[in-house]
């Protein structure tokens, strides 16, 4: 084990657009942080969410375990008490691992194997009182929806601050800026650790709704952006339900304010990414010595295909922006097209500061992929949908969704109950035919039924699933 590891510095939002970028050719948004986070590190240009909603998301990729296999499927599930996560991992092994911001558990385990939290956001579900009377809570009046309708969401979006703005991520960042002073330069009492490894990560839940900017920004993005407002509904009963019509639910001119904040959102993001970094510098931190990971949870339909929000397996939902940046800047301006997933941070984490990994993870370390190798690399990757949580345990509106994406090919089954869908990103990147049916792909859809059943979906779903098997 090298003596010299190195500090780590993963910056995370929700719910980012991964073409929402200037370093993926948005000539619109003002992103500068991380456009030079991508030109001095490397970029994965098919990374993906093993769960395209917010809680199985993040849980999953803390797990390096895809959600049926670290058993959080559903939003409102966490990680069972002690479940081995990156940042357990690298506190065994001497890191000071601080998590500032949004980890979304909702278990008795608040800390998640982080051994210092910051921020907003660390609540007990109900669900998860131990010992709780359940005649007791049958008819209190739970807040169950945190939530507009996505029709509202897009007519409410414009100017202002939102909770997650002047509540959740301003405390996040003055947590952060606090933090670095402390643990670098700590002027008063003198107990600063700066040789100690660190792991922090800064979470913003920016751009997550409800989307609302600054007055300037939003000016400034109202006549640039460019909506989508001719889309029309992909035929399918999962993927094609939820729309929000133009003209009828939401018009053109609230579609054009909702895109507008979310860009003002996105720039807000980066801007505050810039003060965390500016804050290592202030304190002697050169940041080239640093790794620094930037990624998302899932994706931002936008008004695509006339949906809002995430849980579809479009690439606007899907589909999470991902930039790795080692010291020195070693693999400056690379492009990385295999398909990644954000399960593969564990063991790739654990790899670059030398740490073993555990047994038993859907992770693979992006180590190679880095150093531009290839060779031998599963050019797969998978996400699940797993429902939502409604409200009380017996009121669960669960799906059983799964997403395998091979080369530029993604297979999507949605249960006995609808049609598969498979998708050919090379001759249709706009997501708008199936080619399910298409003769050409009869093969491929052979081999993805099979690998459907080895995970454990489908009629034929292997009843000894564990693991993804890599």
């Amino acid at each position: 084990m090298s003596s010299q590891r190195p500090n780590i510095l993963f910056l995370m939002s929700d719910q980012h657009r991964p073409d929402v970028a200037g370093f993926q050719g948005d000539d619109v948004v003002r992103t500068p942080v991380l456009d030079e986070l991508a030109r001095t590190g490397v970029v994965f240009n098919n990374a993906y969410t093993p769960a395209p909603i917010c809680i199985p998301a993040r849980q999953s990729m803390a797990a390096g375990q895809l959600p049926r296999t670290c058993g959080c499927e559903v939003f409102g599930e966490d990680l069972a008490p002690g479940h081995m996560t990156f940042a357990r991992r690298l506190s065994q092994y001497g890191y000071a691992t601080v998590a500032c911001g949004k980890l979304h558990h909702n278990g008795t385990d608040q800390m998640g194997g982080w051994t210092r939290r910051i921020g907003d956001g660390m609540n007990v579900r109900h669900d998860f009182i131990e010992g709780r009377e359940l005649a007791a809570f049958r008819d209190l009046p739970l807040a169950t929806e945190h939530k507009w309708s996505q029709a509202k969401e897009v007519k409410r979006a414009g100017i202002g601050q939102g909770p997650s703005t002047n509540g959740a991520d301003a405390y996040t960042l003055t947590g952060a800026l606090r933090f670095v002073e402390n643990f670098f330069a700590d002027p008063y009492y003198d107990r600063a650790t700066p040789t100690r490894p660190l792991l922090l990560m800064v979470s913003f839940v920016r751009p997550h709704v409800p989307f609302l900017t600054t007055h300037e920004k939003f000016t400034y993005y109202m006549n640039r952006v460019r909506p989508y407002v001719d889309e029309r509904a992909f035929d399918h009963p999962f993927l094609g339900s939820g729309e929000v019509t133009p003209g009828d639910d939401v018009s053109e001119r609230e579609i054009r304010r909702a895109t507008a904040a979310y860009y003002g959102m996105v720039e807000e993001l980066d801007e505050d990414y810039g003060k965390v970094l500016a804050a290592l510098e202030h304190v002697g931190q050169d940041l080239e010595d640093w790794t620094i990971i930037y990624t998302s949870d899932h994706g931002e339909m936008l008004g695509e295909h006339r949906l809002w929000e995430k849980t579809k397996f479009f690439e606007g939902s899907v589909k999470v922006p991902l930039i790795i940046r080692t010291p020195g800047g070693a693999n400056a301006e690379r492009r990385v097209e295999e398909n990644v997933n954000l399960c593969d941070l564990f063991a790739t984490i654990c790899d670059l500061a030398d740490v073993p990994v555990v047994d038993g993870l859907d992770s693979r370390s992006l180590v190679p992929l880095l150093n531009g190798d290839s060779s031998g690399w599963n050019n797969e990757t998978i996400s699940h949908y797993g429902g939502t949580h409604l409200g009380h345990e017996d009121h669960f509106d669960r799906y059983d969704n799964l997403m395998i994406k091979r080369d530029h090919l993604k297979y999507q089954y949605y249960g006995s109950g609808m049609p598969e869908v498979l998708f050919d990103l090379l001759e249709n990147p706009e997501e708008t035919i199936n080619f399910a049916d298409d003769p050409r792909h009869a093969d491929s859809l052979a081999d993805f039924r099979k690998r459907r059943d080895e995970l454990g979906y489908g009629p034929k779903a292997h009843a000894d699933y564990r693991n993804a098997g890599y």
